[in-house]
């Protein structure tokens, strides 16, 4: 049986398109009791202010009067109960905002409306729901909700970006004037893809290292999102930019079977080894990132190629023996 969200939806629809239906017809498109049906006309009728009337002559119920000429939109935002959860889910990712900017201004009207459908819905209420659902977000670099706000607005109304940013690798404060193409969350943060007038080059910026952003009445140069993604999205990680290369690894077979259903790059290449091991080859622009997430699994892989690569991990590996000698 379809939950109320997604039945009061299906009654708006079937009206509007067939123009008029009947109550018969209705029970059997939302196999429901009759008097849940009634329930559900009146709560669209007199909550939500549908202008729903029932005609003696056509026995059927349709749009009244104040439908006349014109597609009516019940109030809200309509979406199953499968897309209500998702919904919730996101303003879990969101929240790691804060509540002194966006969230608290935007979001919390629209989470306050979905919470309302979903506890009209016979399923889960949405407060069980997200003491049921925890979204674990380790070593978390938090976004002030300001820098998010600002960004997030140039980037809708596309317009330009000052920005004060802390270079982290080089210890350097620079300001700079940015057109933003995207907005990017990878691994518990926020970066920005922007082409920068200073470098005249697609660059990405870490929201958290923004000491300052200022939205310009200038208007943003757009750059093809095709373009971006090919310049931005090539590499391993968060890191774009640079040369292409593969990476070889090889895990040992301990760890082969949760490797070969792990994503670590979408182009990313896998074959069994015939002594149970794992191969995986990937592209990387820039092997700082990978280079971490290779340490992690620790003895349970190899890198096989390129030698760069190799001699970089086998560094960094010494290093912190060093630190235990």
């Amino acid at each position: 049986m379809a939950n109320n969200t997604a039945r009061l939806c299906r009654i708006e629809t079937l009206i509007r398109s067939r123009g008029h239906v009947s109550f018969a017809a209705l029970l059997a498109e939302l196999e429901v009791s009759p008097a849940t049906l009634k329930r559900d006309l009146e709560f669209l009728r007199s909550r939500l202010g549908a202008p729903i009337e029932y005609d003696r002559d056509l026995n059927a119920y349709r749009f009244g009067s104040a439908h006349a000429g014109g597609r009516h939109e019940l109030p809200g935002l309509w979406f199953d109960e499968a897309e209500l959860y998702s919904l919730l889910m996101a303003n879990q990712l969101l929240s790691s905002l804060g509540g002194d900017g966006l969230l608290s201004r935007h979001l919390q009207p629209l989470l306050g409306r979905i919470h309302q459908l979903l506890g009209s819905g016979e399923g889960a209420a949405a407060a069980t729901l997200m003491q049921r659902v925890k979204v674990v977000t380790a070593l978390r670099r938090p976004v002030p909700s300001q820098f998010f706000e600002r960004v997030s607005a140039a980037l809708l109304a596309r317009r330009r970006l000052h920005l004060r940013y802390l270079t982290r690798g080089r210890s350097e404060l620079s300001e700079r004037d940015v057109s933003p193409q995207r907005l990017v969350h990878y691994r518990n943060t926020w970066y920005l893809d922007a082409w920068c007038h200073r470098a005249h080059a697609l660059r990405r910026f870490a929201l958290d290292a923004m000491e300052a952003a200022t939205v310009l009445d200038d208007a943003a140069d757009d750059v093809p999102l095709a373009e971006v993604q090919a310049r931005m999205d090539a590499g391993y990680g968060i890191y774009a930019g640079g040369r292409r290369r593969w990476a070889v690894l090889a895990f040992d077979a301990r760890a082969a079977p949760w490797a070969s259903r792990e994503e670590w790059h979408p182009e990313q290449q896998g074959r069994w080894l015939g002594d149970g091991r794992y191969e995986l080859r990937l592209p990387y622009v820039d092997d700082t990132e990978l280079v971490m997430d290779v340490l992690r699994q620790g003895e349970q892989v190899r890198v096989l190629a390129p030698p760069a690569l190799v001699a970089a991990v086998r560094a960094r590996l010494q290093a912190a023996a060093a630190l235990y000698a």
